[in-house]
C-alpha cells in the first residue's frame, strides 16, 4: 500500500477515535504537509456521508407538513439538534421538485424550487460555490467535535463538506431552471416560517 494511502487511513481513524486533528508531514524528506481535513472529507463522503443522508432522509414536502404542527416535534422524529434548546434542527432530506428560478450571477447561486405544484417556490436549493451553513457536517453523528483539535478544525471540515457537495451537482452549463428534479441534501431550520435553504449532495434532472 502507499505511503499515501495508509496515511490517508490513519488520519481517518484518528478523527474517528476521539483522537485530536493535527497536520501531519508525509514520511518523505521534503513532502508537503498533509491536510487531515480533505482525507476525512474524501474517505467519508461518498461512502458514509451520503449513504447515511439516503438512509434517514425524509421527503421535504412532508416534513414542510410536519413542521407546522411543530418544529420541535419534527426535529425529534427526524431531525438532529446541535447547540442545544436554542440551536437549529438538522434534517437529512430528499424531493421532487420543479425549478421555479435560477440565480448564477451571485457566487451565492441557488435554485427555488416548487414542491406542491402551486407554481409558488417552497424552497431553495444552494449551488454554490459560497454556501450557507454547516447542515452537512451537522446532520449526522459522522463527525463527533470532541474528535477535532479546535472550532477551527470543524469549521474547516464544514466548509470542505460543503466544497465537495458543490463539486458534484449541475454546473451554471446545465440550466435548471423549468426542469424537474430530484435532490437529496441536509438542512438547517431554526424557526417554522422560514423557507427551507437545503445544501444538496446531488440534484438530478428528471427525464
Amino acid at each position: 500500500m502507499k505511503i499515501t494511502s495508509l496515511l490517508a487511513a490513519s488520519l481517518l481513524a484518528a478523527s474517528l477515535s476521539g483522537c485530536k486533528l493535527v497536520k501531519t508531514d508525509t514520511a518523505e524528506a521534503g513532502g508537503t504537509a498533509a491536510d487531515p481535513i480533505a482525507a476525512i472529507v474524501e474517505t467519508t463522503f461518498d461512502t458514509k456521508l451520503v449513504p447515511a443522508l439516503s438512509e434517514k432522509a425524509v421527503d421535504l414536502a412532508t416534513l414542510r407538513d410536519a413542521i407546522k404542527t411543530g418544529l420541535d416535534k419534527a426535529g425529534e422524529s427526524h431531525g438532529t439538534r446541535v447547540g442545544g434548546a436554542g440551536g437549529g434542527w438538522n434534517f437529512p432530506v430528499k424531493g421532487s421538485a420543479t425549478v421555479t428560478e435560477e440565480n448564477r450571477a451571485s457566487k451565492a447561486a441557488t435554485a427555488d424550487i416548487d414542491l406542491d405544484g402551486d407554481g409558488q417556490a417552497d424552497a431553495t436549493l444552494q449551488l454554490g460555490p459560497v454556501i450557507k451553513g454547516t447542515a452537512l457536517r451537522d446532520t449526522t453523528p459522522l463527525y463527533d467535535f470532541s474528535t477535532f483539535r479546535d472550532q477551527i478544525e470543524y469549521a474547516k471540515l464544514g466548509r470542505a463538506l460543503n466544497d465537495k457537495a458543490i463539486s458534484k451537482l449541475p454546473g451554471a452549463d446545465t440550466p435548471l431552471k423549468g426542469k424537474r428534479v430530484n435532490f437529496l441534501g441536509a438542512v438547517v431550520i431554526r424557526s417554522a416560517s422560514e423557507k427551507p435553504l437545503v445544501m444538496p449532495v446531488s440534484i438530478e434532472v428528471a427525464p
